[in-house]
């Protein structure tokens, strides 16, 4: 690519001598070094034909055919085609993955499988040949590096990748097998303008290095999650199915990766954009095309822009370089001895006509030039590395006239507050922006006078008379206060933003993972409540199958209260239902006192009740939508929310994905930050959890299957119809004859699909009894009637191939249909057979198996990963019914009730944790009020080591140990301190 300068991109500047000064006079040569990139065209859409204009060669006619006959190969075949750009616009990086690819084991005939290698044997070795000359070709014209590596499979010691697009309708799934020759997940050494992915928009700047920078991530795993997410895998597959190739990231790391990812592209393409339109405008030049390519955020492009907008008056320095003084502010930089400021003079033409407005505009273009400098801009950012910044807010002036009195005092702590940057917490970032908005509280950063002045010590190298060496001071002062201060507060201002608002977003995130996924409590009878006062207490009675057994309204807060329970108690009695769910909405407290006075009175008995207090956020809303409308048609929406409230104890994953996830409110500042970012991280949760948690294609709900990673609403609607006009899935291959579910799709959700074998044997014993009762009628039927035809013909071969198709054993686990091969093996090893999955002598044979050759040599000898047989052995030994979820807590069952009263200073409690935040940790203790246990006193020694953990930190569910430190009546405030987690 000869329109672009590949300088910045090859060399990054990471530092500047604090006496030498030259990257001002720097500039005076950057126009002669840019002259070879004068030419500059914006990017234009890549034609199919990869044919180059302005030659007519053989070289790109053969990687036009290469690309053209590339997709015919088969049986492993493939080749490497190489993208060109035409008319030398901005190109596209093209670095196309390598794949390993070695036979696979798939059971096919041999006659289909000698006529496929015998077509492709001779066109293999003719597109192999032009493959290579077109790659050398294109190689050579565009980038001088020798070397094409991919991101997950380099030449040597790199890390290798599972073939991903090898599923067709036509032929069970295949996991390529992996060779011995490099291991996965080995940490890749780039060479030179190796780190360039395919489809990326070129800038000075290369987006895996940034990436690995912002996330402090290896570059190679950046280069395999790009290239993965590129191939539109999904987070759960990923996260699951290729460990190695991300270097076992947990989702939470991996979301970062790729919210950064979209950041710097979102960055790239505005860049872009804003040069098509400068372009178009005919105000392009080269030092302001490399000034918008070297820009890494959106208040750099801003920065840069802002001046060539439609409609701006345009700056001091462009109207000074109207009037021709560019040539004496380049001069003075150059060669100022030779400069006569008086022979601009122009008497005639205003901002001209003396000499102090000549030295004026001398000035600001040389601000301007100082300020649009990256180097300059690089070095001001290191001396504010090693200085104090500090952000300061104060109460605003205008703020007693136009605000209340109490929105004020929710901001005291925050009216006269000063923090270093470095040092300030997240959630004061964000309160700080809220009282700003609010019009409440005014805000600065303060940078010392330091960093000014030893940016004002630059002396240029040659020698300048005194007048001139003020122009020289007086541009860079006013460079500094007028343009480069204000661009550094808003890049501060901005990263504390962005940096607290995906903090909130993912502690989110993380309280909505372990919300999710608190434990079941299948198998009873419950009656959920929707505690109310004029309106009564909406309950509803849900089977152990969540089947509506009754529903009805009490008034227990109308001295009504004795009356009401004979008649809760027989409805308890005669639907055997000894669990009450309370919602923890308005009247919450009181009804769970009167439930509490009723069991320790006994009087439910010969039942042993227990209540629970549930979170009830969203369930208001779930029951006026449509999808309620269309669960439970005919129902009052105040009774579908008890029904809501009951189940979501009975199976909280299944209930709370029908519910909006920023609705369940488990967050902090949710309406402060960016909502798009909001619902792109919820969302993605949602997918993991029910992802992971894995769903019965044959029971399971539409709107639980829309969650699975790979499919949508529109295909979960399908699988429901097919299944609902073909009967139940027998296995996973059936997914494939699902209208919209194509290969990438089925390799995305295939793996998070469960099949229950014992009901398809129920099944499929029951149609082999009819099929042979309809067979037996048929025949008698037919009896002296020849049956001939094509179309006899082909319904008869149409139910040989239904009646092949049989249940699969691995369909009930985890493993991905690509490994069965791998796993078939695996099982063959040890000794095992499919019909001990789940039972404790698979488990007993892997075990004895590890303790011989360990599993790292257990995966070399069957050619696969680490990763990947982890996942077949825990496919293998887990039992049919298996789920994660029943080893985190349950809710917490009571049967009596404490007062705020009632508390001391040092008492020890239980509780359980409702919502984790960036400054505390809000716990349900039984009093009515929440506790908050200060961040500080949440350390690493008090987390439980052992016990499996939902997430990094404390979250929603968790049953802690705390004492009792403060109490604040009038306020409701209680402060606890953590001891342990339960």
């Amino acid at each position: 690519m000869s329109s672009l300068p590949r300088r910045a991109k090859a060399r990054i500047q990471t530092s500047v001598s604090e006496d030498d000064f030259s990257y001002i006079s720097e500039l005076s040569s950057a126009s002669e070094d840019d002259k070879e990139d004068s030419v500059w065209e914006p990017q234009k859409k890549a034609p199919r034909s990869h044919k180059q204009p302005a030659s007519k060669e053989s070289k790109p006619k053969r990687a036009s055919r290469v690309k053209k006959n590339t997709p015919q190969l088969s049986d492993g075949s493939e080749g490497v085609a190489v993208k060109e750009e035409l008319n030398g616009s901005v190109a596209i990086a093209d670095v196309d993955l390598e794949e390993k690819k070695t036979k696979s084991h798939t059971v096919h005939t041999r006659k289909t499988v000698m006529t496929k290698r015998k077509i492709a044997a001779p066109r293999n070795k003719r597109l192999k040949a032009d493959g290579e000359t077109a790659g050398t070709s294109n190689l050579e014209s565009g980038c001088s590096s020798t070397e094409m590596p991919s991101t997950s499979t380099m030449q040597e010691g790199a890390c290798k990748k599972e073939e991903e697009d090898d599923f067709t309708f036509g032929q069970s799934p295949v996991k390529k097998m992996k060779t011995e020759a490099c291991p996965q997940g080995q940490p890749v050494k780039f060479p030179s303008s190796a780190n360039n992915i395919k489809g990326e928009m070129e800038m000075n700047w290369d987006i895996v290095q940034v990436l690995s920078e912002r996330t402090n991530i290896e570059l190679w795993v950046c280069a395999n999650i790009i290239h993965l997410l590129n191939d539109e895998n999904t987070l759960p597959f990923i996260i699951r199915y290729r460990k190695e190739l991300i270097n076992n990231l947990d989702a939470d790391s991996l979301r970062d990766v790729q919210q950064t990812l979209e950041e710097l592209r979102a960055v790239a393409k505005k860049a872009y954009s804003t040069i098509q339109k400068i372009k178009k405008e005919g105000k392009m030049s080269e030092c302001l095309l490399k000034a918008l390519l070297n820009c890494k955020t959106f208040e750099e492009l801003e920065h840069v822009s802002a001046p060539y907008k439609t409609g701006s008056k345009g700056t001091k320095a462009q109207r000074a370089k109207q009037l021709g003084l560019e040539g004496a502010a380049w001069t003075l930089l150059q060669n100022p001895a030779g400069l006569n400021l008086l022979s601009y003079i122009r008497p005639d033409v205003k901002g001209l006509s003396v000499l102090q407005d000549v030295e004026t505009g001398v000035q600001h273009i040389l601000a301007d030039m100082i300020a649009k400098d990256k180097d300059t801009l690089d070095f001001i950012r290191k001396l504010c590395q090693n200085r104090c910044i500090c952000i300061q807010s104060t109460l605003s002036k205008v703020s007693s006239k136009k605000v209340n009195e109490k929105d004020i005092d929710k901001f005291s702590l925050y009216q006269n507050f000063s923090c270093n940057i470095r040092n300030i917490h997240h959630h004061q970032v964000l309160a700080i922006n809220r009282g700003e908005n609010l019009k409440i509280l005014m805000v600065k950063v303060n940078i010392p006078d330091g960093v000014k002045n030893e940016f004002c010590r630059w002396r240029p190298r040659g020698f300048a008379r005194p007048e001139l060496m003020k122009i020289l001071h007086n541009s860079l002062d006013d460079s500094f206060k007028r343009l480069i201060y204000p661009l550094l507060c808003r890049e501060f201002r901005a990263k504390l933003t962005s940096d607290a608002e995906k903090e909130s977003v993912m502690m989110f995130g993380r309280n909505l993972r372990q919300l999710l996924l608190t434990s079941p409590v299948p198998g009873r009878t419950l009656m959920g409540v929707d505690p109310g006062y004029k309106h009564g207490c909406k309950i509803a009675i849900i089977s152990p199958t969540s089947q509506i057994l009754h529903t009805d309204v009490v008034y227990l807060h109308c001295g009504q209260g004795f009356r009401e329970a004979e008649k809760i108690k027989r409805l308890l009695l005669n639907f055997n239902c000894s669990t009450v769910v309370i919602g923890n909405g308005t009247a919450c407290r009181e009804t769970e006192a009167y439930f509490a006075d009723l069991i320790m009175k006994n009087y439910f008995a010969p039942l042993d009740v227990v209540y629970c207090i549930i979170s009830e956020a969203g369930s208001s809303i779930y029951s006026v939508s449509p999808e309620a409308n269309k669960e439970m048609p005919g129902l009052d929406p105040n009774l579908r929310s008890a029904v809501s409230i009951a189940r979501r104890v009975q199976d909280p994953l299944a209930e709370l994905v029908k519910i909006e996830p920023k609705h369940i409110g488990v967050g902090m500042y949710q309406h402060d930050v960016s909502q798009t970012l909001l619902k792109a991280t919820l969302d993605s949760v949602v997918e993991e959890c029910v992802s992971f948690v894995g769903v019965d294609i044959n029971i399971c709900s539409e709107v639980l299957l829309r969650h699975i990673a790979g499919l949508n609403a529109n295909r979960a609607k399908n699988i429901i119809e097919w299944r609902e006009k073909n009967g139940p899935f027998i296995n996973r291959e059936q997914l494939k004859k699902v209208k919209g579910l194509g290969p990438k799709s089925f390799q995305q959700c295939a793996g998070f699909i469960r099949i229950n074998q014992d009901y398809i044997q129920t099944f499929c014993s029951q149609q082999t009894v009819s099929s042979d009762q309809s067979h037996r009628v048929a025949v008698t039927s037919s009896a002296g009637v020849e049956v001939t035809g094509e179309k006899q013909a082909k319904k008869r071969s149409k139910m040989t191939v239904d009646v092949v198709l049989k249940p699969n054993p691995l369909d009930q686990t985890c493993i991905h249909p690509e490994s069965y091969d791998t796993a078939m093996r695996f099982l063959s090893f040890i000794g095992g057979t499919l019909y001990e999955i789940g039972k404790p002598e698979m488990k007993q044979k892997i075990n004895s198996s590890l303790e011989k050759e360990g599993i790292e040599k257990t995966a070399e000898r069957l050619q696969t990963s680490t990763q990947t047989l982890q996942v077949i052995m825990d496919g293998l030994s887990q039992p049919e019914s298996f789920d994660f979820r029943t080893d985190f807590n349950k809710p917490d069952f009571k049967r009596s009730i404490m007062c705020l009263e009632d508390l001391q200073v040092g008492t020890v409690l239980t509780g359980k944790v409702e919502n984790a935040t960036l400054f505390g940790i809000f716990v349900d203790i039984g009093v009515g009020k929440s506790g908050l246990i200060p961040i500080r006193s949440v350390t690493e020694a008090k987390l439980s080591k052992t016990k499996k953990r939902r997430s990094l930190g404390l979250g929603p569910g968790e049953r802690v140990e705390v004492q009792v430190l403060n109490i604040d009546v009038p306020r409701s405030r209680i402060t606890l301190d953590l001891i342990q987690v339960l």
